[in-house]
Order: C-alpha cells, then structure tokens, then sequence
C-alpha cells in the first residue's frame, strides 16, 4: 500500500464513487437532482411577492365633486389599481364580500365642506391590506397635494372588515389547516401503495379476487378518514385556543374538506404509481407540496404574481381550498357562496382520480 494513499482515503474514495454512482445510474433520482431546485426557484422568484402590483377598489362616491372625481382619476393613473365605481355601500359591500374588490373608498356626502374619505379594506387578507391601504392614502394625499382645493384640509379613515385588528394569526391558521391536509393525505397515500411494493405484497393483492377499483378504494378511505378527522381537531384547536372565529357552516368545510380529498388521494395514487420506492414517492410528494402551497394563494397573493403564474394557480386544488376555509372561518357564508371554488375542485379531483384509476395497474 502507497504511503501517499493512506487506507482510510482508499475506502472513502471507494464508498463515494460508490454513493454517486448509485445516485446517478436512476433515471428518476437524476430528475427529481436537478428539475425540482429549479422549478422552486422559478416559481419563488415570481411568485413570493407582497407587493401590490394591481388590485380592483370599489369606490362610493356620493357628493361627485371636482374634487372627488379628481383623486379617482389619480388613484387609476397609478397603474396599481383599477376603480369600479358603486351607486352605494350596500353594493360595494357585496362586492367585498365576495372578493371582486380589495378595499372600498368611500366619500363623505358632504365632501365640499367636511372632506372625509374612508378606506375599507379586506381583512382577511391582512397583509395585502396593510399594503393596500398604505398606497391607497399615499396616493391621496400626492392628489390633494398638487389639487390645493381641499379647505379644511382631508381626514383619512381606515377600517378592516373581517379581521378589524389585521391579526396575522386570523388570515394563516384558516390556511394551516388547508396545507396540513393537502400534505398529510397526499404523502400517505403515496407511501401506502408503495410500501406494498416493496414488501412484495402489491403483487399478491392484483392476483386476488380485488377489483382495481375496490383496491384504490381501499387504500384512501382510511387516510380520508384520517384527513377528515386533522380537519376537525385542527378546526376546534383554531377556534378553542387561538380563538380564531367561524362564521361560516361547519357542513360547507365538510363538504370542501372531501372534495379536496378528491385531489389530493388522486395526486397521491399518482405518485404511488410513478414511484419505486418510499424514498422517491417522499421525494416526489416534496416537489409537488411546495409549488402547490406557494401558487395556492397561503402566504403570498394570487393577484400580485405575474399573469403567466396565475395561469398556473387555476389546476392547484389547494387555491380553491384555501379560498372556501378563510372565508368560512372570517366571513361566513356557505356553500352557494363559494359556488366557483367547489366546481373547479369538483373539476380537479375528478381529472386527478381519473387518472390514477387509469394508471395505476
């Protein structure tokens, strides 16, 4: 033995070519190396943003005023928000209520002597509504600013509906409970049918008298179960400990909550059917739960992503999820508001089961 080789750099040497090697000769580990890094980092780079770059506001203007008309005019020439101007507040609240709106600017009846401008945000959303709202009133006072008109000078008043405080625990726990079932449905029905794989077991069940589809039955009732139940113990812990308030039905999130199980077991059975092993269904889970979860709209609005990323939040399940649980738990409602959302992830779930029933064999 050389004694420039020592035997200790012999065997390390050995075991890594022997680890790379082993790395590299899959196909499937050769992917999952270097497409997903990349796909993350495309869809972090324009997708995890805060910043408003166009938001709908509902304006309620009464007095119709030089004045009143002028500021309009200079909140839309920012390029940030477009105006859709309401005859009153009972139809701008509408449109709040249902998300077609971010804020409300509201005038005072009487602008010409006691110029008063309120701004309604959408709590729910509390950091778009902070963000909103700061530009919202910069962009005022430039237009009083440069008008002059205004004698005494503008009061500005804010207000948050839903989430008067603009707690953040309010707007992320609603959405918790969402990424929690997307996560631990998905990653044990993929783990459930591969681990029969590999024990051996996966081929002694497909010569008995089993039914493809009583077999794929089989293997997602229990982790629906098991969704169901994360739901409702996750549901009291939000209202009983961090009093986060439902206002909603409870049999509207039990009606979201199984027809997002619909995508997630069928995403999960997808996997199952693509992978070798646990380690590549874990892997393969992963790179799917991130680009779901940051395109769903949970930390990072929807509105502000580039249009060819929103494209891509349309076959997310989780963003039509997400949607149904904050509103049920801040706004209220039911099912017949959220008509949209239940459709599309009737939609997904459909195409999702559709295809695992088709390829897994």
């Amino acid at each position: 033995m050389s004694a420039a080789h020592p035997v200790w750099l012999i065997r390390l040497r050995a075991l890594l070519k022997k680890e790379f090697l082993q790395l590299l000769r899959d196909p499937r580990m050769r992917f999952f190396m270097f497409l997903p890094p990349l796909v993350q980092l495309v869809i972090f780079g324009y997708a995890a943003t805060y910043d408003v770059r166009l938001a709908n506001i509902g304006v309620v203007d009464p007095a119709l005023t030089s004045a009143t008309r002028g500021i309009e005019s200079d909140i839309t020439a920012t390029g940030h928000f477009v105006v859709h101007p309401y005859a009153d507040m009972k139809s701008a609240t509408v449109a709040l209520n249902r998300s077609r709106v971010r804020a409300i600017v509201h005038f005072s009846p009487d602008f010409a002597r006691t110029p008063v401008i309120q701004i309604i945000t959408d709590g729910s959303d509390s950091n778009s509504a902070q963000m909103i709202f700061g530009q919202l009133a910069q962009t005022i006072r430039d237009s009083v600013f440069r008008s002059r008109h205004l004698t005494p000078p503008i009061e500005i008043q804010d207000r948050a509906w839903y989430n008067p405080n603009l707690e953040d625990r309010e707007y992320f726990i609603p959405g918790i409970i969402a990424n929690i079932m997307l996560i631990t449905t998905m990653i044990l029905t993929a783990m459930t049918v591969v681990r029969e794989r590999e024990l051996g077991t996966l081929e002694q069940i497909m010569v008995s008298p089993l039914s493809n589809l009583e077999f794929i039955i089989g293997k997602m009732i229990p982790v629906a179960v098991i969704g169901l139940i994360d739901v409702f113990f996750i549901t009291i812990i939000a209202i009983a400990w961090f009093h986060v308030p439902f206002r909603g039905s409870p049999f509207a999130l039990l009606a979201a909550s199984m027809l997002f199980l619909m995508s997630s077991l069928g995403m999960g059975l997808l996997m199952s059917a693509y992978s070798g092993t646990q380690q590549q269904a874990m892997i393969l889970a992963f790179f799917f739960v991130m680009p779901f979860v940051i395109l769903s709209g949970f930390a990072f609005p929807i509105r502000n992503m580039p249009h060819w990323v929103q494209l891509l939040t349309y076959v997310d399940p989780l963003r039509y999820y997400i949607v149904v649980v904050r509103d049920l738990f801040l706004k209220g409602g039911g099912i017949f508001d959220h008509l949209y959302e239940y459709g599309m992830m009737t939609l997904l779930g459909v195409l999702s089961l559709g295809l695992s029933l088709f390829r897994v064999r």
